[in-house]
């Protein structure tokens, strides 16, 4: 039986503007196992922002449950939630947010230092994760001397590092032509056979088609492919 990693249910999100109030996700289910490679796709608006915020732990839905490993996540103190994102998810985010004087190995290695990993095993876990994505050659590169694929690798390692329950990627792809992005979808593929839970959220749909699994969200409603077949 396949190990569940998070669960949706009824999930809302409102917004109160003035006098209105504009309901960006309307009772959305969904469910994910482990080792899964889920695409969320939709087009600018449909609430996949807000979607993938939720499942980070960066926002809290307004009703409806949501459960992480099968823990309730809601009501946490943002010390949680802090936790909770260092713990389980690894964030892969179009611009890469790098530290600009921090190399490609230091900008991998401070996720593992929140983490209190002793240096040795961060060092090695580093040099593994590096090795990964192919970069081994460049761990004393800066930002500035990496081209703009080799910067999204860097943060895919850094995400990766601390072996987390899901690797979370908002429109991977969105600042790299499209032979870089097409390296960077082969690269999910390889993290994703060897075990890795990845939810990538995206606008485009020959993107998406990399995944294994679709779900659709148009206007705050999944579409199609929500849940596990019966």
């Amino acid at each position: 039986m396949a190990e569940e990693i998070l669960r949706m249910h009824h999930i809302c999100k409102d917004y109160v503007m003035g006098d209105e109030v504009l309901h960006v996700l309307k009772n959305i289910d969904l469910t994910v196992n482990k080792g899964e490679y889920l695409a969320v796709l939709g087009p600018s608006g449909s609430g996949k922002s807000t979607l993938m915020n939720i499942i980070g732990c960066l926002d809290e839905q307004t009703s409806g449950t949501y459960r992480l490993h099968g823990t309730r996540i809601a009501n946490k103190t943002e010390a949680e939630l802090s936790h909770i994102r260092g713990k389980e998810i690894g964030f892969i985010f179009q611009s890469y947010y790098l530290l600009q004087r921090q190399t490609a190995a230091q900008n991998v290695e401070l996720p593992l230092i929140y983490a209190d990993m002793p240096a040795r095993k961060r060092r090695e876990r580093v040099n593994e994760v590096l090795e990964l994505v192919g970069l081994t050659d460049k761990r004393n590169n800066y930002p500035n001397q990496l081209s703009g694929g080799q910067q999204q690798r860097v943060a895919i390692a850094r995400a990766v590092a601390t072996h987390p329950s899901i690797l979370l990627a908002d429109e991977p792809t969105g600042a790299l032509d499209q032979h870089t992005g097409a390296q960077v979808m082969q690269l999910f593929h390889t993290l994703n056979e060897e075990g890795n839970t990845i939810i990538m959220i995206t606008h485009d749909a020959h993107i998406a088609a990399h995944a294994k699994r679709i779900v659709r969200i148009l206007d705050g409603v999944i579409s199609e492919g929500a849940l596990e077949d019966a």
